[in-house]
């Protein structure tokens, strides 16, 4: 036993702490400096363009966080969701989740500028990862969490894994935990997530069940705030209306706070799947801790940092893509 003391200790003497600790822990391989000198101005050309697009269309920072999150649900993040389908093949922003998707166009200028002053190098993930966090970082001037860096491309994107993987809108809280379990990320990273519904907009068909025929009997789910319920049915005259879109957050669609959870308190939530999180005694208790902003802000920014390491691939793995809507030939 001593021995094999004495050889670890060699090992990380030998390898590094932090290249040690790297091999244990998932995601560790990314590191914020890692294309200090491959590509030094990555940070600078993401950032400028992303708020150049982000002045001229406010709604872009919740897409690009819509677009990140459902990218690492679905085999990691590894820019699987902006590759495009192919005669033989469903791709992922084909999923009936994605189809609302938009924003790849911003990726692609980042992409082309970034190929013409460092070829080759920077990855259409990481690069998707910088769009999430400086699109939504616009509003404050400044970023509001770190993306360490280093992440590969993939080379497979399926529409049924996205269907399988990413979590539906009619998820209750059981199915929404085990979800998140899956990607190794618990109820309180879960909860502070979903606050990212505090921007953007709901299509009617994910909700809407809610207000028309909850339990298949024509009725409307109870725990629905009801004042609410009827402005939704002014919005959203029918069950089979799939193309009127609702602030997820009212009032504050275009503003990233930690407003939703005070009007999820209100029994406010638009899909069945923020009202789950009042269902649990433990993720309510999580709502209550971020009505402070404070609180939400660290915490946001601690479960994005989680996320944004979900199954990554480094190394040799995957592939830096040329181009980020193809695989490389």
């Amino acid at each position: 036993m001593k021995n094999n003391s004495v050889f670890l200790l060699m090992i990380i003497s030998l390898m590094g702490m932090s290249a040690f600790v790297a091999v244990l822990c998932q995601g560790a391989e990314l590191r914020r400096n890692f294309y200090e000198k491959s590509c030094p101005m990555v940070e600078h050309v993401a950032q400028s363009i992303t708020w150049k697009r982000v002045a001229a269309n406010s709604t872009l920072p919740a897409k690009f966080l819509r677009m990140h999150f459902h990218d690492c649900f679905v085999r990691g993040c590894d820019a699987s969701v902006l590759l495009d389908s192919t005669p033989n093949n469903s791709a992922e922003k084909d999923a009936i989740p994605n189809q609302s998707l938009a924003g790849f166009d911003v990726i692609d200028e980042i992409k082309s500028q970034l190929e013409k002053t460092c070829p080759g190098v920077v990855s259409c993930a990481d690069i998707l990862a910088l769009a999430a966090r400086d699109s939504v970082s616009f509003q404050f001037g400044r970023p509001l969490w770190e993306v360490p860096k280093g992440r590969r491309d993939g080379s497979i994107s399926s529409a049924s894994e996205a269907l399988a993987n990413i979590p539906s809108p009619f998820f209750n809280f059981t199915t929404l935990k085990q979800s998140f379990a899956n990607k190794s990320l618990t109820v309180q990273d879960l909860v502070v997530l979903s606050g990212g519904h505090t921007i953007g907009v709901g299509h009617c068909n994910f909700f809407s069940n809610r207000l028309y025929n909850f339990t298949g009997k024509g009725d409307a789910d109870p725990s629905l705030n009801p004042t609410y319920a009827a402005f939704l049915k002014t919005k959203c005259q029918s069950l089979s209306d799939n193309t009127t879109s609702v602030e997820m957050d009212p009032e504050s669609s275009l503003s990233f706070d930690n407003h939703y959870f005070s009007t999820l308190k209100q029994n406010k939530g638009l899909f069945q799947s923020d009202a789950a999180l009042l269902t649990d005694h433990g993720s309510s208790n999580v709502v209550d801790e971020m009505l402070d902003p404070k609180s939400f802000f660290a915490e946001f920014k601690r479960s994005m940092e989680r996320m944004g390491a979900i199954e990554v691939l480094t190394g040799s793995s995957g592939e830096i893509r040329k181009k980020c809507n193809v695989i490389n030939s």
